[in-house]
């Protein structure tokens, strides 16, 4: 059912919001990525026309000069003293040449070159040496067949190329007078900086001559102001977008263009402040469904699985009913339909089963009355008797070593039939070792060695009978007697951390994989004893006594002996002091 909620949440909930959000925002940014491309194509326009007004501004001071014929006139005249020209000067020429102050703010400077040696060569009138002819900017204008004036970039007295400049040839009258007039109008390289450092444009502004080549840029790592030209191509664009804007159909800025060029993610920066907002948007929208589905499905789930779970304690004849307490939905009503059918059955079984298992009962335990009484005829006196006879017969015939062997066999016999001592002291069951390693060595002479280690404060502690032994058993039986050549059996015993601890070292056969994972797992079973006292029936019987206390540990390879410890808590009542 779990399973099934989830496939209608995943099909009507989660992927109908995911599709939706996708599409959402693949159209909002397709959106905002189109208007943040046309805001910079204005802001690259705008730069544009400032730039183009600023320069029309000079443009049409040049044309004043160009035209004016009383200055044209004036310039082109010889004058006899300097003092005719001064005169003239201040009349006319003066007012004239100030005519331009409204627009000095974006000019840097405004000089007439002539070819007059009569004129004083100041206050923006300039003499058109042979130096001065030798400069580029005169040049260019020269090569110049028309008479539109000329935007170019020209060298400042320090030698760097860091002015803009518009050169005009005035030659109008040049039917009339014959000296060779040239207007030149310096910009501001400070005011262009502003129209090109426009706080919309996130990125670099380039002013590109009809070459393509740099003149001016807001870009730091292109030095613009050296006389090497950057050829805007040569620059790496891949991860940028260019906007461009070009003149044409201007004489004087024909083929000059301005390009912008701004990083993809400033562009797409608004498009991601959109997808933040869609995430959160869609999470929240996610959320809140999800949580109310989660809340309803674990309401039926838990409790459907309540159900389960009570139906499979039935079938372990755990007879208990669901605690529940809000009966309103189907799944409370089959609930509450459950626990009368549970107590219904606990009532049949009550009354029936659990009387027939009474019966049972009584008839097991006189059939284990009749056993003991038929046990009780053999008297194990009888059997002690009869080996002590045996004992006895044998020293009086100096074979002391058999009579040795029976009394450590009568020994043990004697402890295997008094099960109502369950409990002995380290010490107790050193006896019973010591006996049968004795026996052992009687069988085998000389082939089987053993020794033992113990710790003083171990020998007063307690333990379950015949713990031990069945360990020193396996290590002779299965450990040493195949070997021809026998072999040493160690025993240590010790006090650690309020723990006592049983080792057991052979070098006998060792044990494989398979068998040291058999051992293991009778740590895991739960099988009750058997008729015999074996490793299995050990680890359980410990088990029932310590619990998690109680650690076994095997080390053992085919061919290497074999080593187990035993861990087991000692128990309380023992006394460290006891002897």
């Amino acid at each position: 059912m779990r399973n099934k909620m989830l496939l209608i949440y995943f099909l009507c909930v989660f992927i109908p919001i995911v599709l939706t959000n996708i599409l959402f925002y693949n159209a909002i940014t397709e959106n905002v990525r189109n208007q943040r491309i046309r805001d910079i194509d204005r802001t690259i326009e705008q730069i544009s026309n400032d730039f183009r007004e600023q320069v029309d501004n000079a443009v049409g001071l040049s044309s004043f000069f160009y035209a004016d014929l009383s200055t044209n006139e004036i310039l082109d005249r010889n004058f006899a003293n300097a003092a005719d020209y001064l005169e003239v000067y201040d009349s006319y020429l003066r007012r004239m040449l100030n005519n331009y102050t409204p627009l000095s703010f974006s000019l840097q400077n405004v000089t007439i070159y002539v070819d007059n040696d009569t004129l004083l060569h100041s206050g923006n009138i300039g003499y058109l040496s042979d130096e001065l002819r030798e400069e580029a900017w005169y040049r260019q204008a020269l090569a110049n067949d028309t008479s539109h004036p000329i935007f170019t970039r020209t060298e400042s007295e320090s030698g760097r190329f860091q002015e803009f400049s518009l050169i005009r040839k005035m030659d109008y009258y040049s039917g009339r007078l014959n000296k060779e007039k040239v207007v030149k109008i310096d910009f501001k390289t400070i005011d262009i900086g502003e129209i090109f450092n426009n706080l919309n444009m996130q990125g670099a502004v380039y002013l590109l001559n009809p070459s393509g080549d740099i003149e001016y840029t807001t870009d730091s790592s292109i030095d613009w102001k050296t006389s090497d030209k950057t050829a805007f191509s040569t620059i790496r664009s891949s991860d940028r977008i260019k906007f461009s804007s070009r003149y044409s159909g201007v004489s004087y800025l024909e083929g000059w263009s301005i390009v912008g060029t701004v990083d993809e993610n400033e562009v797409i920066r608004e498009v991601r402040k959109s997808r933040d907002f869609i995430l959160i948007s869609a999470c929240l929208m996610m959320i809140l469904p999800t949580f109310v589905i989660v809340i309803i499905t674990r309401s039926f789930n838990v409790r459907i699985v309540k159900i389960l779970k009570q139906m499979k304690k039935v079938r372990s004849q755990n007879f208990e009913v669901i605690p529940v307490t809000d009966f309103r939905d189907e799944i409370g009503q089959l609930s509450l339909g459950f626990n009368r059918m549970i107590l219904q059955i606990k009532s049949l079984i009550d009354d029936v089963y659990i009387a027939e298992i009474q019966k049972k009962s009584l008839e097991l335990e006189r059939s284990k009355a009749q056993l003991n009484a038929l046990q009780s005829q053999i008297n194990p006196h009888f059997l002690f008797n009869a080996l002590e006879t045996i004992r006895m017969r044998s020293l009086l015939k100096d074979e002391n070593e058999t009579a040795a062997m029976i009394h450590s066999m009568a020994k043990i016999f004697r402890s295997s039939l008094t099960w109502n001592k369950d409990m002995i002291t380290v010490r107790e069951e050193l006896e019973f070792i010591i006996c049968f390693l004795d026996i052992q060595k009687y069988r085998f002479e000389d082939r089987i060695d053993y020794s033992l280690d113990v710790q003083p404060e171990a020998y007063a502690c307690k333990l379950p009978k015949m713990l031990f032994l069945p360990f020193v058993e396996n290590a002779s039986i299965h450990g040493l007697e195949p070997l021809k050549q026998g072999g040493q059996i160690r025993i240590t015993i010790t006090m650690q951390d309020r723990n006592l601890i049983f080792k057991i070292r052979d070098n006998g056969t060792g044990m494989n994989a398979r068998q040291i994972s058999k051992l293991y797992s009778y740590l895991e079973t739960d099988e009750i004893m058997g008729e015999r006292i074996g490793i299995q029936n050990v680890i359980y019987r410990a088990k029932l006594i310590y619990g998690a206390g109680f650690h076994f540990l095997v080390d053992s390879a085919p061919g290497q002996g074999t080593e187990i410890e035993l861990r087991i808590p000692r128990l309380p009542g023992t006394g460290e002091n006891e002897q």
